[in-house]
Order: structure tokens, then C-alpha cells, then sequence
């Protein structure tokens, strides 16, 4: 994984609403570019058009961000950096074009040829289409049914790349390498806060406390303030200075992570990878690349738990129906544990492993409408297992190139997002097979991380709409609509064949 700072750390943010696809790019001969016409800016690619710039308020505030690297030193860090990891090499892909009848299922033929909503990517977009002064024309549209899905807008900010997305409300939480948590609605930047270090690997959020991971191990706490929900106040970090004094004096809460080095049992000493929430029983979980997962009481803030779950880094961690917890990890294996009384108190076991593989385990989601568990992998393939069968395996999803980064899942949907720069859309039937519904395209780096939230807007009994968040390693947020009822791509001509470009 790449953990070099990318952009500039004092960039202004910008809101791109992508009305019009990309379709030209200026030559560049003998070293300078060529002048354009006018009728060009018409077809350029809108990429920035909108700037946002914070001024100083000790609450809001995001200084200008260290030019320095963040550095894993710990043996499971190396893992991440393996070739059992994914790697990021770019690679040129064609337009897509429809080519037979039939809809992709579970383990099926490849999906790029037959999403509706693809988008040709352009390598070298013209410097000139960064002009914020450029309008772009309406789009050009099939029909409503395609039109009310696809791409609605993209946020860019030149600071650093998406490692992490959270959503809740009309609100949209973004963290990157540059330590900021910036906060958007309806695609503008609405707020912000900054972490004194450490990247921001995960975002997670319950009532008006967020919880955030970081690369230095840490898991700090933020409370939105009831008089003025653009301000958030840093109230925290876990374990609590109470708790970590507490604990320090006993050198039975100490464990050797490595020679001649201990460190306390209930503080991560790598990247805090992963966090999720059971918010039914109160409890917070983070995993760690120091192979340790730690079990966090809300209310109080209290560590309950802490142990070593994995065999290497652990990528994912996600709370399950039946009260299970489901991690991955670098190690190549899925497992199961569930939280049971073991006398006076409670406490986690390991239920079952449900893979093993030599390909690292990158990314976690569960279906809890349809109980099932997805799991995605270095190896660019998505396993699913399902509850009514014993939490048997159910099939593999082949969609992508590269590794799968991101899981999420709505509904009858599954999301995941890959270093191939695509996010794959399934649909679960109900008879247990997934179909590919759609690829969506337009980033230019691999999409990290992915928020699902519920439309308000669509009718529910009709058909049930989703906005879909990913994050990429381009440094951009990309914005789109999502339906359960997508149209039949059977019955859908690829733009590639009428020879006119289409984005929704």
C-alpha cells in the first residue's frame, strides 16, 4: 500500500458536478500545447470548478498539513507492502461495449462489456478544463430510467488521497493522508477537523460522537457540537488517559510485541486498519496491523477486550447479525468469533474460519437484510457466504482486475470498488445468484473506500435508490445514483455502439 502524501497540503477544495463526459484532449507538441478553440471547452472534462477554503477557527480548522511521510515500522506493517497485497499500476482499459444477450452472473464472464453506466476515461485531460469559468452543456440522455442513475458529481481536493468515507445524514466525512476529516453536503464543503498525526484509515459514526483510526495506532473521538453542527471537538482518544494510566502500573497488562519491546495489551502500537460498530449491545471494534483486535465499550469509552486474532495484518473488521464479528486479514483467512458470558463477564471465541487462502483478505461487508457475508481479496475475486446455510459458501464474484479494496452493501446490492479503478454493482436474486448490474468508471486510481446511504428522494416501494460515496487514490470523492431496478442491459445499446458518449 502507498502511503506517499500526494497534492498539495494548503489546496482549496473544489465541487465538480459531471454533467458531460469527457471527449477531447489538447495536443501537446514540441513542448507547449496548442491554443484551443472555443467549441472545445464545450466537450472538455469539468474537473474543477468550484473552490472551498477554510478560514481559521481552532474547532474547523485544517492547518496546512506536515510535508513529512507516514512510516510503518512494525513487522505486520510489512505486510501491507507484500506482494500478497495489492499493488497500484495503472492500466489503459477500452470502452466498454455490450457484446451478447446475457446478464453476467456469479463467476461469469467479465462485466465491464455491459454497464450501462460507463464512462470513457480519458488519461490527459487538458489543463484548460481545470478553467472554473467553463459551463458545460446539458447532458445527452437515453431515457429517464437511465438518466436517474449514474454519476452525480465529484468532490476534489488537492491535498492528499481518500483513504476513508463515512456517511450519515446528508452529511459526507472524507479522511486522507493529509490528517484532516473533512465534512461535505450536497457536495460542498460544510465543515472539517484535523488530527494532531496519523493518517486517517477508517471513519465510523454513532449519534454525534465519530470515531476515527489512524496510522499511528490511535483511535480518537470527536463530538458534533448541539449549537453548531459544522464544529467538531477532539473530546478523546481510546484507550483514555484514565485508562492507560490505570493500566500502566500492572506489568501484567503488558505484552512483548517484539524483542526487548512491550507495550500495553489495551493500545494499538501499528495502523489502526478498521473499525466497526455494534451500536444494538455498545460496543466498538478496531483491528489493527498488530494482528490484535480490541473490543471498546461506547458508553464509557473502556476497553473490554484485546487480543490477537490474526496471524498478520488485519485489513477488515465488520459486526455481523447472530452477534458475530467477521475479520480479515493479510493472513489470507476469514473468521468468525462470537461474544459469549464466560463467567462473570463476556467475552469473544472463535466460531469458525470461513477461508483460507495464500491472496490477502483486503475488505469485509454484510448484507444484513440477506445475511450474508462478502468477503473481497488481493486476488481481485469476491467470496460470499450465506446465513440460511450455515454460513456455507455461496460462490465467488469475478469482476475485477486487481485486488478489491472496498466492500458495501444496501439492499439487495453489493458494492466493491478495486485497485482496477472500478466499482463493480451486484444484485442479489432470490435464488442466492448475483448479477453484475454495472461497472462504474471514472477514476484514475484505485477506489479505496465506499458509503452507501438510502435516497430520500426515490420511492421506496417502487423503486428503492441508493447514493453511492467512493473514494479513490486520485485524491477525489465521486458521487452516484444507484437503483435496485436498474434498466435490463439486455435490452440496452452500449454507447460504444451508437457512437455517442452518455453520462448521467
Amino acid at each position: 500500500m502507498t502511503n506517499e502524501r500526494g497534492g498539495l497540503g494548503g489546496g482549496g477544495g473544489v465541487v465538480v458536478d459531471h454533467q458531460q463526459h469527457n471527449n477531447n484532449n489538447n495536443n501537446n507538441k514540441n513542448g507547449t500545447l496548442q491554443r484551443p478553440k472555443f467549441a472545445s471547452f464545450l466537450s472538455s472534462d469539468p474537473n474543477l470548478i468550484l473552490h472551498n477554503v477554510f478560514q481559521d477557527n481552532d474547532d474547523v480548522v485544517l492547518h496546512q498539513p506536515s510535508p513529512t511521510n507516514n512510516v510503518r515500522k512494525s513487522s505486520a506493517s510489512s505486510a501491507a507492502t507484500s506482494p500478497r497485497h495489492y499493488h497500484t499500476t495503472t492500466t489503459t482499459s477500452s470502452t466498454p461495449t455490450t457484446t451478447g444477450c446475457n446478464t453476467p452472473t456469479s463467476g461469469e464472464a467479465s462485466p465491464y462489456l455491459l454497464s450501462p453506466w460507463n464512462n470513457n476515461v480519458i488519461n490527459h485531460p487538458s489543463p484548460y478544463t481545470k478553467s472554473p469559468w467553463i459551463t458545460m452543456p446539458q447532458p445527452y440522455s437515453v431515457d429517464d430510467s437511465l438518466a436517474s442513475n449514474g454519476l452525480i458529481g465529484s468532490i476534489v481536493r488537492e491535498e492528499g488521497h481518500i483513504y476513508s468515507l463515512a456517511a450519515s445524514g446528508d452529511l459526507l466525512y472524507t479522511g486522507s493522508d493529509s490528517k484532516n476529516i473533512r465534512v461535505w453536503k450536497n457536495l460542498k464543503e460544510f465543515s472539517g477537523f484535523k488530527s494532531n498525526s496519523g493518517l486517517v484509515k477508517a471513519i465510523v459514526i454513532t449519534n454525534n460522537r465519530i470515531f476515527t483510526g489512524h496510522q499511528d495506532g490511535k483511535i480518537r473521538v470527536w463530538r458534533i457540537s448541539t449549537k453548531n453542527p459544522s464544529i467538531h471537538k477532539r473530546v478523546g482518544s481510546l484507550p483514555t488517559l484514565k485508562d492507560f494510566l490505570r493500566s500502566s502500573v500492572n506489568p501484567k497488562n503488558y505484552v512483548e510485541v517484539r524483542r526487548k519491546k512491550n507495550v500495553l495489551r489495551i493500545k494499538h502500537f501499528d495502523t489502526v486498519s478498521c473499525l466497526s460498530l455494534n451500536e444494538e449491545q455498545g460496543l466498538l471494534y478496531s483491528g489493527s496491523w498488530d494482528k490484535t483486535l480490541k473490543v471498546w465499550r461506547i458508553s464509557d469509552l473502556k476497553c473490554l477486550e484485546s487480543f490477537k486474532a490474526h496471524d498478520d495484518a488485519i485489513n477488515a473488521v465488520v459486526s455481523g447479525f447472530d452477534s458475530f464479528v467477521f475479520t480479515g486479514s493479510a493472513d489470507g483467512t476469514v473468521k468468525v468469533w462470537r461474544r459469549e458470558l464466560q463467567g462473570k463477564r463476556t467475552q469473544h471465541f472463535l466460531v469458525q474460519v470461513l477461508l483460507k487462502q495464500e491472496n490477502a483478505v483486503t475488505a469485509l461487508a454484510v448484507n444484513s437484510e440477506a445475511d450474508v457475508v462478502y468477503c473481497g481479496s488481493s486476488d481481485g475475486l469476491v467470496n460470499f457466504w450465506e446465513r440460511e446455510k450455515h454460513l456455507s459458501h455461496g460462490g465467488i464474484l469475478r469482476g475485477h482486475k486487481m485486488a478489491v479494496l472496498c466492500l458495501a452493501s444496501a439492499g439487495s446490492l453489493v458494492f466493491s470498488g478495486s485497485a482496477d479503478k472500478n466499482i463493480c454493482v451486484w444484485r442479489k436474486e432470490g435464488n442466492g445468484v448475483h448479477s453484475c448490474l454495472a461497472v462504474l468508471t471514472g477514476h484514475t486510481g484505485p477506489v479505496k473506500c465506499l458509503a452507501v446511504t438510502q435516497d430520500h428522494e426515490s420511492d421506496q416501494k417502487t423503486d428503492q435508490r441508493w447514493i453511492v460515496y467512493t473514494g479513490s487514490l486520485d485524491k477525489s470523492v465521486k458521487v452516484w445514483r444507484v437503483s435496485d431496478h436498474a434498466p435490463d442491459m439486455r435490452c440496452f445499446k452500449s454507447p460504444a455502439h451508437s457512437g455517442r458518449s452518455i453520462q448521467s
